[in-house]
């Protein structure tokens, strides 16, 4: 893997009515035509997204939206698709044009504040407005940073802003560095069926792979059919990491002495309300035979006979509870904005979305009453062993709770 996938990458979207030149500014931001530009109203119809190396951040992925003051259905639509970026946005960068608008809209300022989502105001075309109009501008949306996409003057400023604002949100994101110290040994279990692509690994495993290099941690990675003989070559090692579907008869073969989790389970940990996951899963106790649930995919894929969230999962659940249950499926951003319906939401393990938009996800099933949980979770409460599977991370816990003591 040569880049940093859009799921790792801060995401900053650029949000203003039709035609304030957000599309431009993207443009003068990563140095590239990413997003049409025209004079004609409604150009930019659904989000697009650039990812890009930040000078002074890293790596970041823009995402140039509708105007918010389209008009029509379809125009009603866009701008509601522009909105429902927020759930995924890390930074916002709202686009005012100096000739004709006069302030930030209110109705943006409060998305803005509802989704915690930190912004920039930028007052564009400030080659074109006279200074009158500016000195207003300045007036009224004090700190607002004026650039001109036309001209590419201002857009230093705003870079070294928004740099600046993810590095004070910034905090170090890692998926088994802060569970284990260097030096520590681990078995990553990959299990070679249909669903495995040919010739390379799955996002998730990749990227735990590249996280025990960052930290030092040393790993070795085998098929489910091969676990045993690793732990003959290595009695030592700290933690075993399985693919979740594998977790039953990974279990068997692992000592108690030896941690057990899922590449699943890790980034539950990592992006989402791990403890909110775990009062999820303990809703299965109490399915009833007409209970609905909601499957939800971060990606979009083909789907075989050994489908984790479309076959193994129902057919695990079926087979715990008794009941032949209702299922829905979702994938993408295809995410239900009205849960109510379901019983349970069992989420995958979001390695192709931002933590932002996971936790956006988790925020929606909260507030509307219903448990949410991850594929990793259930699966191991299905097999029997979700206490096992969780010791790693309650001992972080523990030993958390007892620095935080110290000091």
């Amino acid at each position: 893997m040569n880049t940093t996938p859009l799921a790792n990458r801060k995401h900053i979207a650029v949000f203003g009515y039709m035609n304030s030149g957000k599309s431009s500014i993207i443009n003068v931001l990563t140095g590239q035509n990413v997003s049409i530009v025209s004079s004609v109203p409604g150009t930019t119809t659904d989000p697009v997204k650039k990812a890009m190396e930040l000078t002074g951040y890293g790596p970041v992925v823009f995402i140039d939206t509708a105007g918010l003051d389209d008009s029509g259905d379809l125009g009603l639509m866009r701008i509601q698709k522009s909105k429902d970026i927020l759930k995924e946005t890390d930074l916002a960068i709202y686009v005012i044009d100096a000739e004709k608008d006069n302030a930030i809209s209110d109705e943006m300022v409060k998305l803005f504040r509802h989704t915690s989502t930190p912004y920039i105001t930028v007052i564009n075309k400030t080659d074109k407005a006279a200074e009158e109009k500016l000195e207003e501008l300045r007036q009224a949306i004090p700190g607002a940073i004026e650039v001109s996409a036309l001209k590419n003057t201002g857009i230093d400023n705003l870079r070294t802003k928004i740099a600046e604002l993810l590095r004070e949100d910034h905090e170090e994101e890692t998926l088994v560095g802060d569970l284990l110290p260097a030096g520590s040994k681990v078995i990553l279990v990959v299990p070679i069926d249909s669903g495995a692509p040919k010739g390379r690994l799955i996002l998730p495993q990749v990227q735990v792979i590249r996280d025990c290099l960052d930290h030092g941690i040393k790993s070795y990675v085998v098929r489910d059919t091969e676990l045993a003989s690793a732990l003959e070559d290595m009695p030592d090692a700290d933690l075993v990491i399985t693919d979740s579907q594998a977790f039953n008869r990974v279990n068997s073969v692992v000592p108690a002495n030896i941690y057990l989790t899922s590449f699943s389970m890790l980034f539950a940990h990592l992006k989402g309300d791990f403890d909110e996951f775990i009062r999820g899963a303990s809703m299965v106790d109490r399915l009833k035979p007409d209970s609905r649930i909601l499957i939800a995919e971060s990606c979009t894929h083909n789907h075989t006979h050994e489908d984790i969230g479309r076959v193994k999962i129902p057919r695990l659940l079926n087979k715990y509870t008794g009941y032949q249950l209702e299922y829905d499926f979702c994938a993408g951003r295809d995410f239900a904005k009205d849960v109510t319906s379901y019983d349970l939401v069992i989420h995958c393990g979001a390695c192709m979305v931002n933590k932002k938009a996971l936790k956006s996800r988790i925020a929606d099933c909260v507030n509307q009453g219903i448990p949410i949980t991850n594929y990793g979770i259930i699966l191991s409460k299905l097999n029997g062993i979700l206490d096992r599977t969780i010791e790693i991370f309650a001992q972080k816990k523990t030993a958390d709770v007892t620095v935080q003591d110290k000091d």
